[in-house]
């Protein structure tokens, strides 16, 4: 069998002003992303941990930054063409894990909607997407609530 693992990570300012969104779910909170796209750190790790793992790159190649065609396009239809790169390459996707470090807001009461719109694309169940989130004990760029970051890993098989 052979089984591959990939990890991906992304981290964004936090600024007055834009939308919180993580996991394709608009987080209620005073400050957001700044970023190209929506600015979901959430997926943009969980694209890469998926591309790492089929050695197919990083999200920047297929969707950068400077290209008009993806300024604040939803992350969710960028996890949806990273999902169909998977396919044609005949992975199948057996857990993700991800975890959310940012000091505010408490994240448990979205946790659960993050998981329901990411299994809308990619199809795998919700117990196989596992997500975490955590403070940095008020230390960095984190802990003074300037930014976000998300680590995640992927774990996938080539289907034979």
């Amino acid at each position: 069998m052979d089984i591959r693992i990939g990890n991906g990570y992304d981290t964004h300012p936090l600024v007055d002003g834009e939308t919180l969104i993580l996991g394709g779910v608009s987080i209620d909170h005073y400050k957001g992303t700044k970023g190209h796209s929506d600015g979901d750190v959430l997926i943009h790790a969980i694209m890469d941990s998926l591309l790492g793992a089929a050695n197919l790159g990083d999200i920047g190649k297929y969707f950068p930054s400077n290209s008009i065609d993806y300024k604040n396009i939803s992350s969710l239809v960028l996890l949806e063409k990273v999902n169909e790169m998977l396919h044609k390459q005949s992975y199948s996707i057996l857990n993700i894990d991800s975890t959310i470090v940012l000091q505010k807001p408490m994240l448990k009461d979205y946790i659960s909607l993050m998981k329901k719109q990411i299994d809308k694309i990619l199809l795998i169940g919700i117990d196989r997407i596992s997500i975490k989130a955590t403070t940095n004990d008020k230390l960095g760029f984190i802990g003074e609530e300037k930014g976000i970051s998300v680590i995640s890993t992927a774990l996938l098989k080539k289907d034979i």
